[in-house]
């Protein structure tokens, strides 16, 4: 790293998220320090391909490690801002014997990293990733930041409880932090688990579709480089203690989308219905008025274009 260069510490830098926003900080200009634990939630080579650019730039530099066990204070020392993007995901997985995974990687984590942060007040800006899944099954929409927060899943619970750990350190010790409540985000590199990403699979292998539930319920979906510019705006944004939807205002009921790709790709597969999983909600629908007004985002790409997009990167990534 140069001296005196401003540097940005990006937590779960080999996932999804993660690794698009790095590239983006680094195109910007800033210096990258990525942080990953590789838990195995999906393959550990799904991530290592999502590193593969980022570890030939001169401005990144890759710590493999776990939150709960790293030394943060040698990486805290040399950066302003903190994208904490790594979480054990996965609603339908965070129940039984599971939730200590998510408790230790979602919670515990969180706060031992907030902890850390109190040791460095040269940090500007701490910016959490978090989730609709705080809302639960709401039947009052667009979710607003201010509504009732009731989980329906103990994913959920945990990444509420991290956003609750962020506003009482702001509270009491004024670290920096802005939560961004992420609604359904696709495209290039998704994860292997999310719907959009197995949906394309299939009718791209011709194997039929699951899905869980009728079809008839609706996801706000957003596209990964809004979300990314959503952290990019946050992390300038001059107040702290705060809290914004992200969503990508493509609010579509699942079996339109599957409709929709089915035409993009030109062929279709069956489809079979399977029983609602426990933790699914009915439907999503981010107001994001808050976000526009204080950080001045707005969703650049609708659903048929990032389908298109993430469509290109499947047909690269299975050599089609």
């Amino acid at each position: 790293m140069k001296e005196n260069s401003v540097s940005c510490l990006v937590t779960g830098a080999a996932g999804f998220i993660g690794s698009h926003l790095s590239e983006r900080l680094l195109d910007l200009g800033y210096e990258v320090i990525g942080i990953d634990a590789f838990v195995d939630y999906y393959p550990r080579a799904v991530k290592e391909k999502n590193l593969t650019q980022l570890k030939k730039h001169p401005r990144f530099s890759f710590v493999e490690g776990n939150l709960l066990h790293l030394d943060l204070q040698p990486y805290l020392s040399r950066v302003k801002y903190i994208f904490h993007q790594a979480a054990q995901a996965g609603v339908r997985a965070s129940w039984g014997s599971n939730f200590i995974i998510y408790t230790e990687n979602n919670i515990d984590a969180t706060q031992r990293l907030l902890e850390a942060c109190k040791t460095a007040p040269q940090i500007e800006k701490f910016v959490y990733a978090s989730s609709s899944s705080v809302y639960g099954d709401t039947p009052v929409l667009p979710m607003q930041e201010d509504s009732p927060l009731h989980p329906v899943s103990p994913y959920g619970v945990t990444k509420l409880a991290a956003e609750h750990l962020c506003y009482l350190y702001w509270k009491n010790f004024s670290i920096p932090t802005i939560s961004l409540r992420y609604f359904t985000v696709y495209g290039p590199r998704q994860r292997p688990d999310m719907a959009i990403h197995k949906f394309i699979k299939s009718i791209l292998l011709g194997e039929p579709i699951e899905v869980y539930g009728n079809g008839e319920q609706t996801r706000d979906f957003t596209f990964v480089a809004d979300a990314v510019e959503a952290n990019i705006l946050a992390m300038k944004y001059p107040r702290s203690g705060e809290v914004f939807n992200i969503g990508g205002g493509s609010r579509i009921f699942l079996n339109k989308l599957i409709e929709l790709i089915q035409t993009l790709l030109g062929k279709s597969v069956k489809v079979h219905y399977q029983a609602t999983q426990k933790g699914d909600v009915g439907h999503t629908y981010a107001d994001t008025s808050r976000a526009k007004r204080e950080l001045g985002f707005s969703p650049k790409v609708g659903i048929e274009e990032g389908l298109r997009e993430e469509i290109q990167w499947m047909k690269e990534m299975l050599k089609l």
